[in-house]
């Protein structure tokens, strides 16, 4: 990989690659644990925009609205408290017209059934109708933690149905090779198992 690839070109390498493959090659260590999708689904890649609240409290959130890059995700550190959502459908329509690649909550949403119908990314903990508070405060630009795994501004952020995980550009090369030699890897042992010849010779 190009030492001059952009942290936008290096997500894109990652837009088709499933999580649990990224995991794996990253000695299944990074992860989110506790959140799950609100879309239709899909594979989701982007670049860090951290962004960390206060419990209940999204003001840093509409904040953050105005200053993010097209191509990033929003990846919010709200404690992952459940009390109230940080996010709804308002907001997550202006980070997807402003072109936010996906949004990612360790806290609540709203409207679920409405971004259930959406292909936008929005990964979450809960969901829950009680509105936040406004008051700050907060930060952006900060490494965060999100369901037990760290999050530094500038990772690379991938999230499927799976999961989500981030990882530093500076490793996206090596693992990109190693998620692909282990996708062949697993097609071959798809392939045997089709075929009828497995034997259990391939299991990593």
């Amino acid at each position: 990989m190009q030492a001059s690839a952009s942290a936008k070109d290096i997500a894109a390498l990652f837009s088709a690659t499933p999580t649990a493959l990224i995991s794996d090659n990253l000695d299944r260590l990074p992860g989110a644990v506790g959140l799950r999708h609100f879309h239709r689904g899909g594979v989701m890649s982007g670049v860090a925009f951290t962004i960390k609240t206060a419990s209940g409290d999204n003001r840093t959130i509409h904040q953050a609205l105005d200053l993010f890059q097209p191509g990033d995700v929003l990846v919010v550190d709200g404690g992952g408290d459940t009390s109230r959502a940080l996010v709804g459908e308002i907001m997550a329509l202006i980070a997807q017209t402003r072109g936010a690649a996906g949004l990612v909550i360790d806290g609540a949403v709203r409207d679920a059934a409405i971004l259930s119908s959406s292909d936008f990314p929005v990964f979450a903990r809960a969901a829950i109708h009680r509105g936040p508070y406004k008051n700050g405060p907060g930060a952006m630009n900060v490494p965060v933690s999100i369901g037990g795994m760290v999050v530094n501004p500038g990772d690379i952020v991938v999230g499927d149905e799976d999961g989500v995980v981030a990882f530093s550009p500076s490793v996206a090369g090596d693992l990109l090779e190693a998620v692909q030699a282990q996708a062949n890897k697993e097609e071959m042992i798809l392939q045997s198992v089709r075929d009828g010849t497995y034997i259990g010779a391939y299991a990593k």
